[in-house]
């Protein structure tokens, strides 16, 4: 008995906090005038995109098959030692290791078009395997799933280990794939206890494969993700030391802080 009332109890108190909010609404005067609703300032400031290139205009380009200039080897900052390719294109090097951007980045906008070899090679996770990490730590998988089972947290477009795609929005084998990446960091406290976690979104070819997903941590091989305290770090690419072949082009970032 005691139980049941302590039960009523807390559904009485609920019930009275939701209603006392609707009725300090109520207490509110209502405008009577549009003008009242309307918000002036600050203006949001202007961005157009190049109707052939499709690139905003606040966007920074971080590879246009010309050169590496923005890139450095993840192993030891030196010259980047993948393929340029006559089509525009950069190819995984087997065994050259990881690229990463000079520039450190948090909360962004990234876009980048990736295929995988038409030539099948492997399978399961060697076959095609690369991997956008942003931050330097929470990877958007790429791979070449057709006719192709994995485990459905490492497919393409997972969020490594811990969050399965929506749908499989993949190309065909060869073909070039898009991805449409919104990032928004963690946050972290002067002690370094995460505050808040960081969340990504994913369109695959236009298709929404991840919706505001919450990072639970680092991506791991083996065990559980981490929560370590970082600042902006830099956008990496994955060599994944299968001879994997997968290509990169069209790659542009917008920073959102």
């Amino acid at each position: 008995m005691k139980r049941l009332l302590l039960a009523l109890l807390g559904v009485t108190m609920f019930s009275g906090s939701a209603f006392g909010q609707v009725n300090d609404l109520k207490r509110i005067k209502e405008p009577t005038n549009p003008k009242e609703t309307e918000v002036w300032q600050p203006k949001p400031k202007a961005v157009t995109v190049d109707a052939e290139a499709g690139i905003p205009s606040d966007a920074i380009v971080l590879f246009n098959g010309e050169h590496f200039n923005e890139w450095v080897s993840t192993k030891d900052s030196s010259a980047v030692k993948w393929i340029l390719n006559a089509d525009k294109s950069m190819t995984v090097k087997d065994k050259a290791g990881d690229i990463q951007t000079k520039r450190n980045f948090g909360d962004i906008q990234l876009h980048l078009e990736w295929k995988s070899p038409k030539d099948i090679r492997g399978e399961g996770q060697h076959r095609g395997n690369s991997g956008v990490f942003l931050q330097n730590r929470y990877e958007v998988q790429i791979l070449d799933n057709n006719d192709n089972d994995t485990y459905v947290n490492g497919q393409v477009g997972a969020i490594y280990k811990q969050a399965v795609p929506l749908v499989k929005a993949l190309s065909k084998t060869g073909d070039w794939n898009v991805y449409d990446i919104i990032y928004h960091a963690p946050k972290f406290d002067e002690s370094g206890n995460k505050t808040k976690s960081g969340t990504i979104t994913v369109l695959h070819n236009g298709v929404l494969i991840q919706d505001h997903v919450e990072i639970k941590g680092t991506t791991e091989f083996i065990g559980w993700p981490k929560n370590e305290p970082h600042g902006k770090a830099p956008i990496r690419l994955q060599d994944h030391k299968d001879n994997s072949g997968v290509s990169y082009r069209n790659i542009w970032v917008r920073e959102l802080n």
